[in-house]
Parts: C-alpha cells; sequence; structure tokens
C-alpha cells in the first residue's frame, strides 16, 4: 500500500492548497465521448460515460477493468490531453474541463503522464537529457544552465547516472526507458501523476523495481497517483482504493483490501475470481461471463453489465423458468444486437431491396438452434416467435425493443445507482443491492450492507 504524501503549502493550479486526505481532483458525471467518424453520422463512441469519484491527496487511486473499458481515456482526460464531453473535474474552485490559456498551461505543469510503453513515449532522435528537460524548456523554466542541473538531479532520483544525459533511448533496456519517462514527468514538479500501465510492458522482475522506485517518490515528494492497470495483483500491492470500470462506468469504488476480500459488484467478484491462482490444488470459485462487452456506441439503456450478468434480476411473473431457457433468451438477445450493430455492404442491402437472402437472413437458424428442444411457456414464446419475424423482417432494433419490454426487467431499463456498501466511502452499482431485488448469495456477502 501506498503512503500519504505530505503536504505542500503552494495555492493555485500550478500549486494545489489542500491538507492529505481531502479531495485534490472531484469528478462529477465525467464524459467522454468520440464521434462517429461515419459521413453519415452515428452513435458516438461512449469511452466515459457519467464517471464521479474523487481523487484524494496523496493516495493512489487504482482503475482496474477490461481493455476498452475506459481506463485510459479517463486519465487522458483529467489531465486535458482528450477533451470531456460533459460533466466536471474540479479543483479547487476550477473546472479542468474549461481551462484555456495561462489556467490550461499551468494545470498541465501540475498534472503529468507516465506512458504505458516506455519505448514508443520517448523521441529516438534526443537524448534522455532532452527528453527530459523538453517539459521545463516549454514552460521556461530557470535557466538553461538550472534546466541542466535540474536534469541531472532527476536522472539520478529515478536510479539512472549523470552520464546518461547524451545517450539516446536505444541505448537503454525497458526498465530504464521507463525509468527516463517518470523523470520526465517529474520535470515540473508535479502533485497530480496518471500512471498508465506504466509497468504491464516490461519483465516481471523489472516491474517490481518500477513499482518500489514509484512508491518510494510518492512518499518522498508528495505525488497522488491515478493507477491505471489491467493486473489485478498489482494493484492490490501498490493502491489505497480501487474504482473498477465497466463500459465506461465506474461499477465499484471502495479501499484495495476490503474491495479485494469482499466484493460487493459482481462484476467486481467476476473480475477478481479471474485472478490466477500459485497453488494448483486451491479451489477457486471462478465465474466464466458470457460473451464479450458490448459495443460503446451501443451500451445497454439500463446497467451496463446487464448483457453478461450471472445474476441478473428477471421480470416479475418468470422465475420460474428454467435457467437452460433463459440463458438462451439472452443469448438470442444479444444475437439481435450484434446483427443490429453489424455494417452492411452496398450489396448487401441491394439484395435486401430486392427481398434477396443475406448473410442476416438466418435469423431461423438462431431460433432452431437456441430454442427448437426446449419447451417455452406461453408467455415467453410469444416475444420469442415476435422477434423472430421482425428479425426476419431486418429490423433487429425493433426486435431488441420487443423483447426489452416483454421480457425485460430493471437491469434493462434502469441504470442502477450507487449503493453504500461496507464501509464509510464504499461504492457499488448493482440493481441487487436494492432491497427488494438483495440476493446475498448470488453477489456477495457485501450485498445488502446499504449504509
Amino acid at each position: 500500500m501506498s503512503r500519504q504524501g505530505a503536504e505542500r503549502g503552494a495555492t493555485g493550479l500550478d500549486g494545489l492548497d489542500c491538507d492529505p486526505g481531502e479531495a485534490l481532483l472531484s469528478v462529477r458525471d465525467l464524459r467522454t465521448y468520440y464521434g462517429s467518424g461515419d459521413l453519415i453520422g452515428g452513435d458516438p463512441v461512449k469511452a466515459v460515460d457519467g464517471v464521479s469519484f474523487d481523487v484524494k491527496k496523496g493516495e493512489t487511486l487504482g482503475v482496474v477493468g477490461e481493455s476498452g473499458c475506459g481506463k485510459t481515456t479517463l486519465g487522458r482526460t483529467l489531465v486535458r490531453l482528450e477533451a470531456a464531453t460533459g460533466g466536471e473535474v474540479r479543483v479547487g474552485d476550477d473546472d479542468v474541463t474549461e481551462l484555456s490559456g495561462d489556467d490550461l498551461k499551468a494545470w498541465r505543469r501540475n498534472a503529468q503522464v507516465v506512458f504505458q510503453d516506455p519505448e514508443s513515449s520517448l523521441n529516438d532522435r534526443m537524448t534522455v537529457g532532452e527528453i527530459v528537460r523538453e517539459p521545463l524548456d516549454v514552460h521556461d523554466w530557470g535557466t538553461p544552465a538550472e534546466r541542466r542541473e535540474r536534469v541531472r538531479s532527476l536522472l539520478k532520483k529515478v536510479g539512472l547516472r549523470e552520464e546518461h544525459y547524451y545517450r539516446y533511448p536505444h541505448q537503454f533496456s525497458g526498465g530504464q526507458r521507463q525509468r527516463v519517462g517518470i523523470a520526465r514527468a517529474l520535470a515540473l514538479e508535479p502533485e497530480f501523476v496518471v500512471l498508465d500501465e506504466p509497468v504491464s510492458a516490461l519483465d516481471v522482475s523489472v516491474q517490481a523495481q518500477i513499482l518500489n522506485l514509484l512508491m518510494d517518490l510518492q512518499e518522498e515528494l508528495g505525488l497522488t497517483y491515478l493507477f491505471i492497470a489491467h493486473d489485478l495483483s498489482v494493484v492490490e500491492h501498490i493502491c489505497d482504493r480501487v474504482a473498477v470500470m465497466y463500459l465506461g462506468n465506474v461499477m465499484e469504488l471502495g479501499p484495495t483490501e476490503e474491495l479485494f476480500e469482499d466484493p460487493a459488484n459482481p462484476y467486481t467478484r467476476a473480475l477478481l475470481s479471474a485472478v490466477p491462482e500459485p497453488d494448483p490444488t486451491a479451489e477457486i470459485d471462478r465465474m466464466t461471463l458470457r460473451g464479450t462487452p458490448p459495443s460503446p456506441r451501443d451500451p445497454p439503456q439500463g446497467c451496463p453489465f446487464s448483457t453478461r450478468c450471472p445474476v441478473k434480476i428477471r421480470p416479475d411473473g418468470f422465475e420460474r423458468v428454467d435457467d437452460e431457457t433463459w440463458e438462451a433468451i439472452e443469448v438470442f438477445r444479444e444475437t439481435l444486437r450484434a446483427r443490429s450493430r453489424a455494417e452492411r455492404s452496398l450489396s448487401e442491402r441491394a439484395r435486401e431491396f430486392l427481398g434477396w437472402e443475406t448473410r442476416f437472413a438466418t435469423v431461423d437458424e438462431v431460433v432452431a438452434e437456441l430454442f427448437a428442444d426446449r419447451d417455452l411457456p406461453g408467455s415467453v414464446r410469444e416475444p420469442v416467435d415476435r422477434a423472430s419475424e421482425l428479425a426476419r423482417d431486418g429490423d433487429e432494433a425493433a426486435a431488441l425493443d420487443h423483447l426489452r419490454r416483454e421480457l425485460g426487467s430493471v437491469c434493462d431499463h434502469e441504470h442502477p445507482a450507487a449503493h453504500g456498501v461496507g464501509a464509510a466511502g464504499r461504492e457499488s452499482r448493482c440493481h441487487r443491492h436494492d432491497d427488494e431485488h438483495e440476493e446475498p448469495a448470488a453477489v456477495g456477502p457485501s450485498v445488502g450492507d446499504a449504509e
């Protein structure tokens, strides 16, 4: 676990004034969308979709989740490498998303990034000294002699030697190059540093050295980290709190030790169950998720995790439908969702117009494979047959809407609110936390402990 950083006495965006443990950044309903890139328009990619949390001064806040969940986009938006579509990132009385001119330059001086790949993030045509000195040159820090001395001091601080000043990145190992990236990020004495998977491209033995360096620098310089990673063992080692992201949303946020020992959200539980266990004889309750995350262009209308959740709530009146049949219904819905988002070529559109068969005209085969051997009750058969008919006519979106209306639950219709679970300050977004839908054994012992 990292230790809380020491307080600094400066004020303003280039030197934040707050006590250890107080919020350095307050993120509220932050959204980062990307345009469709389509000539005729289309839905945006919702990389970050309504995220809210605080980053406390001196802490290390971990951000974890599957690839494509929005972790890196979130970090880049906080330091203004990406423009926010909406929401706020409050630093004192200022909203980082609206800064410009000198105020934006001051924030960028106080907020830096260590990138994932130390090879591609360094310019091979510049010496190490020039790379580390570049931020000092851009911000006109001190005199040229003071800048050179500052660079040499930084190289020594991150475990390199002064004579490395005139060498080029290709002359260093991956771990050494990442030390150069860390030195560059620290050049302007920032307080907030986004660490974007800083050790994922390194050997395991080197990872430990870089992690120890980062923790030592945090204690010495009073740094605040946003640590983005997919390696949960690393996150457990270095982070004070963890935010679990899925499809642009924070599903659970809380202290690292409690979250790892007692996950409250079904997605967190599934994520932790995938962590490799070094003991081959250990019994692990693995939770295998169905399918893949939906497209961020077309996220579910309700809970982001609803299309894969193993404890998804069923609509009233369908509790007695057997699990295998309900699983087939969910697979059918996801098949329709995938077909509705698939790109149709001009030739396929022409074939549809002429009434000829296309690769999208196989819904009968899907239905037969999923439901042919099942005795569906009438309350299920009618919606499935109607959705099949709509899909057969090429309107998969209408088929999905029909299934959502007839067989959808609160998970399909409503975005879950943040519920307090476990210790103070811990939150989880899941409808299972509501008293009327509570099933503690299905999600984990934390569910139902709402404050």
